[in-house]
């Protein structure tokens, strides 16, 4: 097994440790205060694999975002596979519930998901600074175009 095939396994086990989205809305309506859900969402940041430095770049970096944030796809069997990091943990928290709901899936299927109305389903429009809302839009123009340029 070659070295990129090596820590293309490792990414697909720690993406893994993920949990469904259905999970982390559960999780949310268990958590009382808003201070818990955002250690939360941190904690979610924190199972992202880390991003290779090769994947740093000013095409992988999300434009519109108060913090550094870099996206980055490639096609595997038909679906996209999604590399994301930033430098602020709390919106790292936000790219782990992004690819949550479209890590691995068929350029078609990203195309059809509402990652808007999960934000909104689990308030976090409205408990997030318009900035970190913004960023998080750009976040998903960025999976929903790399699915457009796929399909």
């Amino acid at each position: 097994m070659g070295l990129a095939s090596r820590r293309d396994l490792r990414q697909i086990r720690l993406m893994a440790a993920l949990p469904t989205y259905d999970s982390i809305r559960d999780d949310f309506s268990f958590l009382d205060n808003w201070e818990d859900r955002y250690r939360y969402v941190m904690e979610l940041g924190r199972a992202l694999p880390p991003l290779d430095e090769t994947l740093r770049t000013e095409v992988n970096k999300v434009r519109g975002c108060a913090s550094q944030v870099w996206v980055a796809s490639k096609p595997v069997d038909g679906h996209l596979h999604f590399d994301g990091d930033s430098d602020s943990q709390l919106v790292r928290g936000l790219i782990a519930i992004l690819f949550v709901l479209v890590q691995d899936r068929a350029p078609a299927d990203i195309l059809a998901a509402d990652p808007h109305k999960a934000f909104a389903e689990l308030g976090l429009g409205e408990h997030l600074t318009p900035q970190r809302s913004n960023g998080f839009a750009s976040m998903v123009s960025r999976v929903r175009a790399d699915a457009t340029s796929a399909a």
